[in-house]
Formats: structure tokens, sequence, C-alpha cells
């Protein structure tokens, strides 16, 4: 394993440390989801997605608020990629297109 994977699996277990004394804490759960905002990435269906790959990347604030949103454009064969930033019209359609989505987790079969 190389050192980089070593850090990586130490800091995961902080993290899943820290992660289970919220889950037990309430008020330490709070103080924590307040220090983080939410990074996700929305990808479209391609129909040759070995001839192009491309997704929108959205970063938030603590309350959902967007602070980042880029477009990003990759061709796997030669791989090429460029990201493109989104700008305030493209981001309020983004948003109106998702209103009605709510993300919940679910890991059942």
């Amino acid at each position: 394993m190389t050192n980089i994977d070593e850090a990586a699996e130490k800091k995961l277990k902080s993290r899943m440390t820290k992660i289970r004394k919220c889950n037990r804490e309430p008020e330490e759960k709070e103080k924590f989801s307040q220090k983080f905002g939410t990074t996700f990435r929305i990808e479209f269906q391609n129909k040759n997605p070995e001839k192009l790959l491309d997704d929108i990347s959205i970063i938030t604030n603590p309350d959902g608020k967007v602070l980042f949103a880029e477009y990003n454009y990759m061709i796997p064969e030669t791989e090429e990629f460029t990201t493109v930033e989104i700008n305030e019209k493209q981001l309020k359609s983004i948003i109106e297109f998702f209103e009605d989505y709510e993300l919940k987790l679910d890991d059942s079969d």
C-alpha cells in the first residue's frame, strides 16, 4: 500500500469515528454539519459513452446555496477533457429543472 493509500485509510477511519459520534450525539451532529456543503454530479446518458461523457458538477454550502457549477465534457477515446463554467441564467434553468427532486440515501437492495 502506498503512503497516500495509508493516509486515505487513516483519514477515512477518523471521519467514520466522527460520523458515528454524531449519530449518537445530536448536538455534535448539528455542529459538525454546519462545516460542510455538498458536491454532486449530474451525469447525462449518451448513446455512445465510449465516445462522449458529459456531466454537470455542483458545489453547495451547508444551506444548499450553489457556490459553483460547471459543465464537464470528455472524449474518452482521446482523453480530451474540458470544463465550462455555468452562468447564472443556465444555473437558474438547472435549479428549476430539479426543483421537485429530493435526495434521500438508501442502501437497501
